[in-house]
C-alpha cells in the first residue's frame, strides 16, 4: 500500500492463518488495534483485552491483535505457537493477525498509517514498545493512542463514548 491511503478501511491484512482480512470489513465498528507479544511483562493484558472483547463485541467493539517480536524478541512463536498460546493462556476469541513489524523499513502499512494518525509522546511516531494500542471510532478515524502501561480496563470510558 502507498501513501495514498486515505482511511483505515483501504487496508488488507493477515490473519493469524494467512489469510486475508480487509479492514473495511470493520466499517461502523470500534476498533481497538494492539501489537502483542506471549513473552512480554505486559502479556497478561491479553486477559483485560478479552475481558473488553466480551463485554463489549455485540455493542460494536473488535479488537485486532498483531503479535510483534520487534521488542525483546518476546514473539518468538510462529502463527500456529501464538494462536496456541492466545487461546490457551487467556482464552482469547479476538481476531489475530500475522506477526508483523510495527518500525523500521519493513514497518507494516497499517502501523504506519496509525503511527502517522496518533503519534505517541512529542509527536514521536516510534511504538516504543509492546501493547501499544490504537482506538479507533466508528468512522475509521484513530481517536487516541495508549502506551503499553496503559491496561485494557482503563479503556472503557473512551470505548463506552464512541459506542454510544
Amino acid at each position: 500500500m502507498n501513501n495514498t491511503t486515505s482511511t483505515l478501511y483501504d487496508f488488507t491484512v493477515a490473519r493469524l492463518d494467512g489469510s486475508p482480512a480487509n479492514l473495511a470489513d470493520y466499517r461502523g465498528k470500534v476498533l481497538l488495534i494492539v501489537n502483542t507479544a506471549s513473552a512480554c511483562g505486559f502479556t497478561p493484558q491479553y486477559q483485560g483485552l478479552e475481558e473488553l472483547y466480551k463485554k463489549y463485541q455485540e455493542k460494536g467493539l473488535e479488537i485486532l491483535a498483531f503479535p510483534c517480536n520487534q521488542f525483546g524478541a518476546q514473539e518468538p512463536g510462529n502463527a500456529e505457537e501464538i494462536g496456541a498460546f492466545c487461546e490457551k493462556n487467556y482464552g482469547v476469541t479476538f481476531p489475530l493477525f500475522t506477526k508483523i513489524d510495527v518500525n523500521g523499513k519493513d514497518a507494516a502499512p497499517l502501523y504506519e498509517y496509525l503511527k502517522s494518525n496518533a503519534p505517541g509522546l512529542l509527536g514521536s511516531e516510534a511504538i516504543k514498545w509492546n501493547f501499544t494500542k490504537f482506538l479507533i471510532n466508528k468512522d475509521g478515524a484513530v481517536v487516541d493512542r495508549y502506551a503499553p502501561l496503559t491496561k485494557p480496563e482503563a479503556l472503557v470510558a473512551d470505548i463506552e463514548k464512541l459506542l454510544a
